[in-house]
């Protein structure tokens, strides 16, 4: 090792991780990657290419520990031991996010919340490269940041920034910062403690200064209430569907109303290319961010409607003999899967299941005693959702795959009917990611 470079060692060597790797190399730092599990062939293939170090099936403890600075993934829990025994010893620990941030000046837009983030920064990359900015897309969504800060040269930057991502932040900023929502989700990783977790979301407000934005909703209750605690420098931009506001973005009768920087022009709440007032809010947010950057009114209608939605989010797929089937793996937490069984219109089948993150079901009892005439579960472990939802329901079936879950499901379901795949859960126990589970779901349904 040469000790005149600096030593940065990387945990995990996902998109994240080989990302930082290529950025650190360019950096002129010794860089050593290691994984506690299998690393993919194309990310092995590219470490090479950049003689680039690394290790997979453990972690080498003296080639972590001594480094300058440990850039660790997200799914890398603060508890792992390595981590510990690394902090102990005072290496810095930072996200992606924030060692690459370190290495470009870009104007930052950051989003992130319990829900609707993928969908809103999606939305906002659309309107910015309508609009003609040069802009990268990254955070959990696209490339990783750092992989384009090694080699592109965006001037704008649309990220989606999760608790975890943002819990190993320390200098980066946001020029305008999205907080959409905060419910519980992810409490396994914050002690079982929601202020802990609210704190977290809240650190996309650090670094802010009075030339800076910070957009929100206004009908969030968590939110307003820390605000009264911790209201922050930024300037404020605020967005609703329940109530009309002075300034910002609200929803009056069957028109959205914008009126926040540069801009002050409705449109007709029907005219927008999703459906639901959550999304709805999550356009609001989106057009604010927009009207920010002085992007036209006229863009921003064209933008709001022309949007595309995002795959695995309440995603309708296809129908087979009657029975409509929605992809909305993405939902990994209950308020997700609130939204999901609030906008369907039919008689559902709902499959669920996955690793439960300290779930309250009993935010769901209502939609379900209305809208839902079976249950089918999904996971390593039903027994939560199987005592929570037993007699609530005509039909629970317990499955542990892909394929039994739609098949029980598609046999539960009449003509007319919908089976909805919204788990509430995340993916870890039978899937890759969210992705795959979606992925899945879909070729099961071809099958049928």
């Amino acid at each position: 090792m040469d000790k005149k470079k600096p030593y940065i060692a990387i945990l995990g060597a996902g998109e994240s991780g080989v990302g930082t790797a290529i950025l650190a190399k360019k950096q002129g730092f010794e860089v050593w990657v290691s994984d506690f599990g299998t690393i993919k062939q194309i990310y092995k293939q590219e470490l090479a290419l950049h003689h680039i170090s690394f290790e997979e099936g453990g972690h080498t403890e003296s080639k972590i520990v001594c480094a300058d600075t440990i850039v660790k993934s997200p799914g890398i829990s603060d508890g792992a031991p390595i981590v510990l025994k690394a902090s102990a010893q005072g290496v810095e620990i930072i996200s992606e996010i924030e060692f690459a941030g370190r290495y470009t000046n870009a104007f930052i837009i950051g989003i992130t919340g319990s829900n609707g983030k993928t969908t809103t920064t999606l939305w906002i990359y659309h309107m910015l490269q309508l609009a003609g900015f040069n802009v990268g897309l990254a955070g959990n969504v696209g490339k990783s940041f750092a992989r384009q800060v090694a080699n592109q040269n965006f001037d704008y930057y649309v990220i989606e920034l999760s608790s975890f991502q943002l819990d190993g932040m320390t200098s980066f900023k946001c020029n305008i910062a999205l907080l959409l929502n905060i419910t519980p989700d992810h409490l396994d990783r914050y002690n079982n403690n929601f202020e802990e977790y609210i704190a977290s979301k809240f650190r996309i407000t650090q670094n802010q200064t009075v030339d800076d934005y910070f957009v929100f909703s206004a009908d969030d209750e968590t939110i307003s209430h820390h605000l009264q605690k911790n209201a922050g420098c930024a300037k404020q931009l605020q967005f609703s569907t329940q109530k009309q506001l002075s300034v910002g973005a609200w929803l009056h009768d069957d028109r959205i109303i914008f009126k926040a920087v540069n801009s002050n022009f409705d449109m007709i709440y029907t005219k927008l290319a999703l459906d639901g007032k959550h999304n709805a809010a999550n356009g609001m947010a989106a057009g604010i961010a927009a009207d920010v950057l002085s992007i036209s009114n006229d863009k921003i209608r064209e933008s709001l409607a022309s949007f595309s939605g995002v795959e695995h989010r309440l995603e309708p797929f296809i129908s087979v003999r009657g029975v409509e089937f929605i992809n909305d793996s993405k939902a990994t937490n209950v308020n997700s899967t609130w939204y999901a069984l609030e906008s369907t219109r039919k008689p559902t089948v709902w499959i669920v299941g996955g690793i439960d993150k300290g779930n309250d079901y009993g935010e769901l009892d209502a939609l379900v005693s209305r809208k839902v005439k079976a249950i089918v579960c999904m996971g390593v472990n039903n027994q939560p959702i199987v005592d929570h939802f037993y007699g609530k329901v005509p039909q629970i079936v317990e499955t542990s795959n892909m394929q039994d879950a739609v098949s029980h499901a598609f046999q539960l379901a009449r003509k007319g009917d919908c089976v909805l795949l919204s788990p509430a859960c995340a993916s870890f126990d039978l899937f890759d990611n969210y992705e795959d589970r979606g992925n899945q779901f879909k070729l099961s349904v071809r099958d049928l």
